[in-house]
């Protein structure tokens, strides 16, 4: 599967980043071409960090002895023997296949080699404008995932922003496979007179002007309108650590300069509610595996299906 690792603005030209995810260490750089590579940070000489080196002709040079790497995660020059010298095939390190799409840096994490092509939004186009931000929180992945799946916690968790007005009963809530990998999700959320909550079944056919989308394995989106959108991804870092990628994207005026500012400037707001999110959802034991779910906990349910369902991830979150 395809996950967005980094966002495509960090590596920059001619410099090396080195990141760690799914507890691995990564170096990235880009070639002369500007296509982004990725090996494991580390030089198989003596193991010093590559992502301390720098980049030569498209090459990423270890800091160390000079040997310099592929993409491929290959030694093609060891200085001291020669320009000359055929490096042995030994001389490597492991490549990871990344690709960058949507303004990220997504790398295949599974069995066997990449199928298809990483999916974002379709309908978030060049036409919007975005400001983004990142965070790392002290969890584990899928509690960073499920939280902006959670659709019971606004009234309590966000009571002084977006969970105002006290709805703290939940119809349903409806969730709508798109496909395999994506799907959408409704809220209805009403006051408690004393009623009791509808089924999802009783909802069917019914659509909230604002919804919530999600693409496995880790980017949300938050459809508040045609021209207003706040994307999320979620990026595994060690199995208790969690980096964030906040985007707020609009399109009010259709002057990028204008919605440039606009964005940056609701990023603030965003901001607020991601750290009223990150108070309570640190508190979490991370085993996802101990909690008793309810029926507002639908589109968490639905996830953790196909969660489930990917091995490798599994092993990583829970091995």
């Amino acid at each position: 599967m395809w996950f967005a690792i980094l966002s495509s603005k960090e590596v920059r030209k001619d410099r090396p980043v080195g990141v760690v995810r799914f507890g691995r260490n990564i170096v990235l750089w880009r070639d002369e071409n500007g296509k982004v590579n990725a090996i494991e940070d580390f030089c198989v000489h003596r193991r010093a960090r590559l992502s301390a080196g720098k980049v030569i002709n498209g090459r990423l040079q270890c800091p160390f002895h000079g040997f310099e790497y592929d993409g491929d995660g290959r030694v093609k020059l060891i200085p001291a023997l020669g320009r000359s010298y055929r490096v042995p095939e030994r001389f490597s390190v492991k490549a990871y296949n990344v690709v960058e799409k949507a303004g990220m840096i997504w790398m295949w994490f599974g069995d066997g080699e990449p199928r298809g092509e990483p999916r974002f939004f379709e309908d978030i186009d060049e036409k919007f404008a975005c400001a983004e931000i990142r965070e790392t929180w002290n969890v584990p992945f899928p509690r960073a995932v499920e939280n902006q799946l959670d659709v019971m916690h606004l009234p309590f968790v966000h009571r002084t922003t977006i969970g105002r007005g006290n709805r703290t009963l939940v119809n349903g809530p409806v969730v709508k496979w798109i496909d395999g990998d994506s799907f959408v999700f409704y809220v209805f959320n009403e006051v408690d007179r004393g009623q009791i909550a509808k089924k999802p079944e009783e909802l069917e056919g019914l659509e909230s002007r604002v919804y919530l989308e999600f693409i496995f394995p880790n980017v949300w989106q938050n459809h508040i309108s045609e021209k207003v959108r706040v994307v999320a991804f979620f990026v595994p870092v060690t199995k208790e650590k969690t980096m964030i990628y906040l985007r707020f994207y609009i399109k009010a005026t259709g002057i990028r300069p204008l919605d440039r500012l606009i964005a940056k400037l609701g990023m603030q707001f965003n901001k607020v509610v991601l750290h009223q999110d990150r108070r309570v959802v640190e508190t979490q034991e991370g085993d996802i595996r101990k909690d008793s779910l309810v029926q507002g906990d639908l589109p968490i349910m639905e996830f953790r299906k196909r969660l489930y369902g990917e091995k490798k991830l599994v092993e990583f979150l829970f091995g």
